[in-house]
């Protein structure tokens, strides 16, 4: 089968090498007790390096030729992504607290504006704000995002809805759902990318329809977290655009679009009590076409038509765990392709021929990920 290359749109790709590091903990004890605490201790330009590095390395593997990346020292991603060749929206993370890489929220904006400034004509990179969460934002500055992101015309990707627990939270300190804090401060719109979604009344679907606003699943990570389920079946009915992301490996410990696509369509299908709630097609579009359109690159990538970027994959199906071959797209969605991607161009260009990559190699980081393993085990 050859098709267009998958689109990972949501993830912080140095977080490979947290993999493992804390698991079947809930999403605030995950965060504040585990992966905070260590990002404080552990982060630095090398750190993001390497395990960036790890993480191209799972993605191209596995089939993804483009992914969205938000983590601290985008400019160490961006450098990691060009030597790749991979392609990549990277956005910049905006948020209230001070890091090794940006001491408030007037840095963290500056940092994201110069990035932008850096890879605004580049093939590869394309750049986006991106606010953490309305909980840990002012509104202030989420408001001055908007602003710049109107006039530079560029997205913006926010985690939000994530859990119930957030969403409690927020009502019982501010008075209103998060997603009625965006719409107050004008964010909804169809430049934003809302990541999880996994808390939605009917009001907010309304919300999110009137918007044109692009929703990124991450069904593996939700459910590992037990944070929720995303209502998919429903936003597709209502005609919202649904993307796919796998998150980080520290809250999904994999980084493959083939397990989010099989993921989400059985969630959908337990969801809403229907067999049929969401078909092969559909889902493969959510990984493809859905996903460019969420980054506004669809009249680019997504698809395979004359004039687009070739960004293509082509997978062995003749694999016994494919046989036999009655429907190529039910087969693609629901067994494991990972580890029959056998060929990816980006760009027209070949990166990976028989399963080996062409312009990254796993034994030139096995060095430094050895030695980042050792001391964040210690």
């Amino acid at each position: 089968v050859l098709m267009p290359g998958l689109i990972n749109m949501h993830g912080h790709a140095a977080m490979t090498l947290f993999r493992g590091l804390a698991d079947d903990t809930p999403l605030q004890t995950w965060l504040t007790e585990h992966i905070w605490p260590a990002e404080q201790r552990w982060l630095n330009p090398e750190f993001v390096k390497t395990g960036t590095q790890l993480a191209i390395i799972e993605m191209l593997r596995s089939g993804i030729t483009c992914f969205s990346d938000m983590y601290f020292f985008p400019e160490t991603v961006a450098e990691t992504v060009k030597t790749c060749g991979i392609r990549c929206q990277i956005a910049s993370p905006i948020i209230n607290f001070p890091s090794t890489y940006a001491q408030n929220a007037d840095e963290y904006l500056h940092k994201s504006l110069e990035l932008h400034d850096n890879y605004r004509h580049d093939d590869l990179i394309t750049t986006a704000f991106g606010p953490h969460a309305v909980y840990t934002l002012d509104d202030a500055y989420l408001t001055k995002i908007n602003t710049y992101a109107e006039e530079l015309n560029i997205p913006i990707q926010i985690h939000l809805h994530e859990n119930a627990q957030e969403v409690q939270d927020y009502v019982q300190q501010f008075g209103c759902r998060p997603i009625e804090k965006l719409q107050q401060l004008e964010l909804l719109s169809n430049r934003l990318q809302a990541v999880h979604m996994t808390q939605l009344t009917s009001n907010d679907i309304d919300l999110l329809h009137t918007h044109n606003v692009h929703i990124i699943h991450c069904p593996k990570s939700n459910l590992k977290l037990a944070s929720g389920i995303c209502p998919t079946t429903e936003l597709v009915q209502q005609g919202i655009n649904i993307a796919l992301g796998t998150d980080s490996a520290a809250s999904n410990n994999a980084l493959s679009l083939w397990d989010e696509m099989r993921f989400a369509a059985l969630l959908a299908k337990i969801h809403a009590n229907k067999a049929n709630a969401l078909n092969a097609q559909t889902i493969l579009q959510f990984a493809t076409q859905n996903a460019a359109m969420a980054l506004d690159l669809h009249d680019k990538i997504g698809s395979l038509h004359v004039g687009k970027y070739a960004d293509i994959i082509a997978i062995d199906m003749s694999s016994p765990e494919s046989q036999p071959l009655y429907h190529p797209k039910s087969q693609l969605v629901y067994v494991d392709q990972s580890p029959h991607v056998t060929h990816s161009w980006i760009h027209g260009k070949l990166m990976m021929e028989n399963r080996e990559l062409k312009t990254i190699d796993y034994a030139t980081i096995k060095t430094d990920l050895s030695s980042w393993h050792q001391r964040i085990a210690t």
